[in-house]
């Protein structure tokens, strides 16, 4: 199956990464909340917090800083990570080329100012958790490095997130591939979907406590859509809200006692590990049915591919998610993100 994906995709990239000829600017079917194309090498990014507008011209970028392995993953489905110069936390990226050449940066606060510069990038893109842009971004400018702030994790939309390919197609003179490639996603995921609209929606627990707050998302985010739309329901979260809310082991225990599954389980790679985490957890009685964690890609330092190059094939993660609550649906095929924990 892997093999077939792979060469599916192959046949959307330009193996020399050259630049199209353009098309795509106008289009009327965009997902994303957080990011616009303006023309063929131009793009604009909202702020998701004060709505404000920043418009970069591209069109022939060829040397990049990413601050975030998404960024990696919508550039490489366009073929062109070799374009990723430097980035930040790389050994923690699955993107073998990269890890192997870019250069790292730092971190936020810890960012090398002097490697960045060196490096002479197009543009270095980041991310900001508040209205403000990150602390180094003014720094870097009176450096004379253009930067980017884009809110792409904002996305609640699977499918938003998955766009960001557009936005780096348009800054790389790319944009023609990089929509032939979106497209293809977004009719994969559908078909997909569409697979399971009329089925029961089997119940989810989801997630472990971090620190001593168990999180659940909200039923307008990201990770509830992504069940929802693979035909289940997420325990406890709170509809009509992206934000996610707090619940308590005992609370989950009540739930555990309905669901049909447990997903996304921190790092617990067989059943012991996940006791291991809290006694409590060994009574839980979805330990008996179905759980499944979505580390199959982990890298030996600790990354995840599942929030790398998973970002950007929500149809992958989608066909994963079917495979696990509705095993009937699907032909037989091997699990791409996710893994069966047992002991």
């Amino acid at each position: 199956m892997r093999l077939a994906l792979t060469a599916l995709f192959a046949i959307l990239l330009v193996a020399s990464c050259r630049p199209s000829a353009g098309g795509g600017e106008g289009r009327t079917d965009s997902r994303a909340r957080y990011f616009e194309i303006v023309n063929d090498t131009t793009v604009a990014v909202i702020n998701p917090y004060t709505s404000r507008r920043d418009t970069v011209v591209g069109g022939s970028m060829d040397r990049f800083v990413f601050m975030s392995g998404s960024y990696l993953a919508a550039l490489d489905r366009i073929g062109c990570a070799e374009m990723v110069v430097g980035m930040s936390g790389k050994k923690y990226v699955s993107n073998a080329y990269v890890k192997e050449n870019a250069v790292e940066v730092g971190y936020d606060a810890n960012l090398n100012y002097e490697a960045v510069v060196n490096l002479q990038p197009d543009l270095l893109v980041g991310y900001s958790l508040s209205s403000d842009d990150p602390a180094y971004a003014a720094k870097l400018r009176s450096l004379g490095v253009r930067t980017l702030t884009v809110s792409d994790q904002l996305e609640e939309d699977p499918l938003a997130r998955a766009e960001y390919v557009r936005l780096f197609g348009a800054l790389t003179g790319r944009l023609h591939e990089a929509d032939s490639v979106f497209d293809t996603i977004v009719q994969r995921y559908e078909t997909l979907k569409e697979k399971v609209k009329d089925v029961d929606p089997v119940k989810v627990l989801i997630n472990v406590p971090y620190g001593d707050a168990w999180y659940v998302p909200g039923g307008d985010s990201y990770m509830s859509e992504l069940i929802r739309d693979a035909g289940g329901v997420i325990l406890g979260s709170k509809e009509g809200s992206s934000e996610s809310s707090l619940m308590s082991v005992e609370q989950a225990f009540a739930l555990s006692c309905e669901a049909d599954c447990w997903l996304n389980v921190g790092w617990a790679d067989n059943l012991s590990q996940l006791r291991d985490l809290n006694p409590l957890f060994g009574d839980f009685p979805v330990i008996g049915r179905k759980v499944y964690n979505n580390t199959l890609r982990r890298t030996p330092e600790g990354g995840n591919d599942f929030w790398e190059s998973g970002s950007s094939r929500p149809d992958l993660i989608l066909e994963d998610l079917i495979r696990i609550l509705h095993p009937s649906v699907l032909e037989e095929g091997q699990l791409e993100y996710y893994v069966e924990v047992k002991d």
